[in-house]
């Protein structure tokens, strides 16, 4: 799965004035991020709101990026959840059709042990015609899965490729670099902020949020951080640092949405109990995006 080194973005979900879908506006932010370099696309995780969205609605939202991407780049799709049993169901070959590979984020809320953690996935990986990229984002699921259980599964399922790492924590990031005995296995920041001293110390890129309403800095600077281009990719870094901070300010995809509303790619339109961020915040991330397009 060399295909997914680089940037792959966590594609927002677009929403009408009416909270509706919008297909349209999700088709010019495939366009706009395809446009601006990024390697690869994520549909329907935590940044597209996918808990607030209908069976019916997610279909929609596959069936639209699958139309616009036009097999341009390759598409990784998001299955995961807190109930295994469901998870397995969701992972019919029918529902995979026009993925490349899946994302399935650590089961949340229930907190389960790492014995718990490793068997969730083993189930996973037993079940899915797809290479898997596991997912720990230990702020959202209230469990961290740690690198001895990441690299227990990585060693006995072929099929498990990679891991999102996003407990925004380096040193963990550095452990999974170190502790991996398989060279293919692609340690993948799901963290912005660090996406780059993640990828210098031997990570395949990131899933990014930013990434998306940044996507030519954004992408060139992971790019430059994988030729071993420390100083330029720092450069830009430092330039983009604000605005990373500011998106996740108010929470996430809060943030994004008011990148790409002022990138002209959607509207500012959030479902319950997710809100758009306030005046002020709206008004800085204006002005860091502004200073980024020039």
């Amino acid at each position: 799965m060399q295909s997914l080194k680089g940037t792959g973005v966590a594609l927002i979900t677009p929403f009408k004035k009416d909270k509706s879908v919008d297909v349209e506006a999700l088709q010019r932010l495939v366009d706009y991020v395809t446009q601006g370099g990024v390697e690869y696309l994520v549909v329907l995780g935590t940044t597209g709101e996918s808990a607030t969205l209908t069976t019916e609605e997610k279909e929609v939202v596959k069936q639209t990026v699958i139309k616009a991407n036009a097999g341009k780049l390759p598409l990784v799709l998001g299955v995961g959840g807190n109930n295994t049993a469901q998870v397995l169901d969701d992972l019919n070959p029918k529902n995979l059709e026009g993925f490349d590979a899946i994302l399935s984020v650590s089961p949340y809320y229930n907190k389960p042990t790492q014995e718990g953690i490793y068997q969730h996935f083993k189930a996973i990986a037993q079940q899915s015609s797809l290479p898997i990229l596991l997912y720990n984002v230990p702020g959202r699921t209230g469990s961290n899965m740690s690198p001895k259980t990441v690299i227990r599964l990585a060693n006995e399922f072929s099929n498990i490729v990679g891991i999102k790492e996003a407990a925004g924590d380096i040193v963990q990031g550095m452990e999974l670099i170190r502790q991996s005995t398989r060279k293919d296995f692609l340690v993948i920041s799901g963290d912005d902020a660090i996406a780059l001293p993640l990828v210098l110390a031997g990570g395949a890129g990131v899933i990014s949020v930013i990434g998306q309403g940044v996507p030519q800095p954004f992408s060139t600077m992971i790019r430059l951080g994988l030729e071993g281009n420390i100083k330029d990719a720092f450069d830009l870094q430092y330039q983009m640092m604000p605005i990373i901070d500011m998106i996740f300010e108010q929470g996430n995809p809060a943030g994004i949405k008011a990148v790409l509303t002022k990138a002209g790619v959607i509207d500012n339109e959030l479902r319950l109990p997710l809100v758009v961020v306030d005046q002020d915040l709206e008004q800085r991330i204006e002005k860091e995006f502004l200073k980024l397009k020039k």
